[in-house]
């Protein structure tokens, strides 16, 4: 991987591990990534890590069906998930595809960068 995309997906990940929105299956994939940079098991590593966010990020469809679900009202609060929902459905309206908490903006800036991370 070039140092430019290196240093690019380092930062993305450690403000994805700092978000409050990261989960605990992503950030231990981010640490195994991390650790594994320069070793022989970068490459697969890599491939995990990859396949982890591909996992977690949040299709802007799902967060809109699960916040204004019985389940998402009762993990959100009632109030709490209306105001995601809607907030979910002005961001879709102008084109997101993803959910927009601080995990998910760096999860998809870091594949954005995905083909150049499998080099």
């Amino acid at each position: 991987m070039e140092k430019q995309v290196l240093d690019y997906v380092v930062e993305k990940t450690h403000a994805m591990t700092d978000a409050f929105s990261c989960s605990k299956e992503a950030k231990a994939a981010a640490e195994d990534w991390l650790k594994s940079i320069g070793t022989d098991a970068e490459a697969e590593a890599t491939r995990k890590y990859i396949a982890e966010l591909e996992a977690d990020i949040m299709p802007i469809d799902q967060l809109i069906g699960f916040a204004g679900s019985d389940q998402g009202k009762a993990y959100f609060g009632a109030d709490q998930a209306a105001g995601i929902v809607a907030h979910a459905q002005e961001i879709k309206a102008d084109g997101a595809k993803y959910c927009d908490c601080p995990a998910c903006k760096a999860v998809e800036a870091i594949l954005q960068k995905k083909e150049e991370m499998l080099k």
